[in-house]
């Protein structure tokens, strides 16, 4: 299994260990990925989903999944977001076309 996120597919970066001697070794800086499970408010339907904790802190600034994903830009998002997104949307609009 990758260590992506599945919102905003954030991966590890690579950068270097240094010594007290200066001398630089490669390493690799991991996710800090969470099991969670978040709430669509206008789908009402509950998506476990694996995020980076960095992600989660969005998450809940926006104010829950469905503002957090309208105010994402697609191409930032991955498949499984986009997905949550479109049904979002069309949920939205079957509101407001009633």
């Amino acid at each position: 299994m990758s260590r992506r996120c599945d919102l905003l597919d954030t991966g590890p970066m690579s950068g270097n260990n240094v010594s007290h001697s200066k001398v630089h070794t490669r390493r690799r800086f991991e996710v800090n990925l969470c099991n969670v499970t978040l709430m669509s408010d206008t789908l009402g339907q509950k998506y476990k989903l694996r995020i980076a904790a960095k992600t989660l802190r969005t998450v809940d600034f926006k104010g829950g999944l469905d503002s957090f994903l309208l105010g994402t830009k697609n191409h930032k998002l991955t498949d499984k977001a986009k997905k949550i997104k479109k049904a979002v949307l069309k949920s939205q609009a079957e509101v407001e076309a009633a």
